[in-house]
């Protein structure tokens, strides 16, 4: 474990400094699809938001919040929360930041036309702005989530954006924020150009940052991404394939930082329909039902999975095997829950108990280009599933296709990772019964409900005793996965690669910070 927990600095050469208002050239390995900070809730998307951005919280590297526009947050009451804006904040236009450009982003979270970002800001019920500093959010009942979810939406400027909409966010023209750098251009599919922004109020000791232009290249594959840095092209990249550690390392000229990440890769299973797509016996035909839904086939897919393996050969060690849905550092986790074991006999015992003694084809549907070796696991989970009669086809595609799928609910058998602040907000979003209104659910494709979790969350939201409401995290989180919602897999351990003498302060959040680069 001390292993994937330290930064892991290889010995230096002697190589010139990069000077103050050097360039920085960057590997994104996931697609960018959209800059509106309000339309999709994807990684890679924010990734960029956060640089143009800012929110009224911020998280720092252990995804601990912090103050970010909000210099400070207090309930007044137990229904109404009160921020306290950071005074003398400009917009890269150079208007002041306001009251009236919170409550105004907050509104434009529920107005985007499919925006996903509106999950956040469900639960405020009224803004009132006392003063260009202080701004007072109401929610229906008790609610101690609102900082949190307010880390989530980016603050915009009111007048640049009042009658924009995605297309003007990818254009430039709405792309006013109070971040760290400017926006410079949007090319879909290979870049994102930023440009440092002099006058950011987040700049440490009075230095904006250290690179004056900051290129954000798209690279989804792996080897393209590596030979990218290997030949100078690059800078830094991320999500390091695990299989080329040892070379990165060996290599003098480059270093590694890792960190355990707050995301966890699982699988999904369609237990809302009678018939879910994809699923069929060996010769093709339909089932008679779908075996999703009882619980001792979950439990035999679980058992059928060897997650040590997986983590010691396929990932190189950088994963931890999961029980829970966040990693261990994360509030709500459930110490008490263990990696299922694995038993390829146990579960073929359970299938047959189950009314499968010969097994079930299906489709097990993965991303190609999203987590570190999403393909490559999708496979190595099919040929596991194989050894207890279940026989999956792996059916993988680019996130930027993937995601729509699942949202659809085209599939029955489906990985996802997530990364979360607590336990009880992951199980918010993928296990959590359906709510809009509640922003309940929202990436719950397997259609699972438990009235009882949704209670014991409701419960821990509307605490703002910190102890009590872990406690009803973690008993959410062991009903859920007793329960086998989902299949938990692993924790990914986050990398990322950088040339001497580039150093990365590595981040539980799995994002990439190109103000938080350094020379050594």
């Amino acid at each position: 474990m001390r292993r994937l927990l330290r930064i892991l600095v290889a010995a230096s050469i002697p190589w010139a400094l990069p000077a103050q208002g050097a360039d920085l050239r960057i590997g994104l390995a996931a697609d960018v699809t959209s800059m509106d900070p309000h339309f999709l809730n994807l990684a890679p998307n924010i990734n960029i938001a956060w640089h143009v951005f800012d929110a009224l919280t911020h998280v720092d590297e252990d995804a601990r919040l912090i103050p970010g526009l909000a210099v400070s947050w207090r309930t007044i009451d137990p229904t109404t929360w009160e921020f306290k804006l950071r005074r003398g904040v400009r917009f890269h236009d150079g208007a002041e930041l306001t009251a009236e450009d919170v409550v105004f982003s907050i509104e434009r979270t529920l107005k985007v036309p499919n925006g996903q970002l509106g999950i956040f800001t469900r639960r405020i019920v009224a803004k009132e702005i006392v003063d260009p500093t202080t701004l007072r959010l109401k929610t229906a009942a008790p609610y101690a989530m609102v900082p949190y979810d307010l880390n989530s939406v980016s603050i915009v400027s009111r007048k640049a954006a009042v009658r924009s909409g995605p297309e003007d966010f990818d254009s430039g023209k709405a792309m006013i924020g109070t971040g760290p750098f400017r926006f410079v251009r949007f090319a879909r599919g290979d870049r994102v150009e930023l440009a440092r922004n002099d006058g950011y109020w987040g700049a440490q000791g009075g230095k904006s940052a250290a690179w004056e232009k900051v290129t954000f290249r798209i690279v989804p594959t792996d080897p393209a991404r590596l030979a990218g840095l290997l030949s100078g092209e690059l800078d830094a990249i991320e999500q390091v394939p695990t299989a080329d550690l040892p070379r990165i390392r060996r290599d003098a000229r480059l270093q590694t930082a890792q960190k355990v990440s707050w995301r966890t890769i699982f699988f999904h299973l369609d237990q809302r329909r009678d018939q879910a797509p994809g699923l069929t016996d060996k010769a093709g035909r339909s089932l008679a039902g779908n075996p999703f839904r009882d619980i001792r086939v979950r439990r035999a897919l679980s058992k059928a999975i060897n997650r040590q393996a997986i983590a010691e050969r396929l990932m190189d060690g950088a994963a931890i095997p999961a029980a829970n849905l966040v990693s261990p550092p994360v509030f709500g986790h459930a110490t008490d829950l263990k990696p299922e074991p694995y038993d390829p006999e146990g579960a073929k015992r359970l299938l047959a108990e189950a009314g499968y003694p010969d097994g079930f084809a299906m489709t097990l549907s993965a991303t190609s280009n999203r987590y570190v070796n999403d393909e490559q696991i999708a496979q190595a989970v099919a040929q596991m599933l194989a050894r207890v009669g279940v026989r999956a086809r792996v059916e993988a595609l680019p996130v930027s296709a993937y995601l729509p799928k699942g949202a659809k609910g085209e599939f029955a058998f489906a990985m996802l990772g997530w990364g979360s602040f607590s336990g009880d907000l992951a199980l918010r979003s993928l296990v959590a019964t359906a709510n809009a209104d509640k922003g309940f659910g929202a990436f719950n494709w397997s259609g699972y409900s438990n009235p009882r979790i949704d209670e014991l969350l409701e419960r821990a939201f509307a605490s703002v005793d910190e102890k009590l409401r872990e406690a009803l995290a973690r008993d959410a989180m062991r009903l859920a996965m007793r329960d086998y919602a989902v299949i938990p897999l692993h924790h990914q351990v986050t990398t990322w690669a950088m040339r001497k003498p580039l150093a990365y302060a590595p981040r539980t959040d799995e994002f990439t910070f190109a103000h938080h680069f350094r020379a050594q």
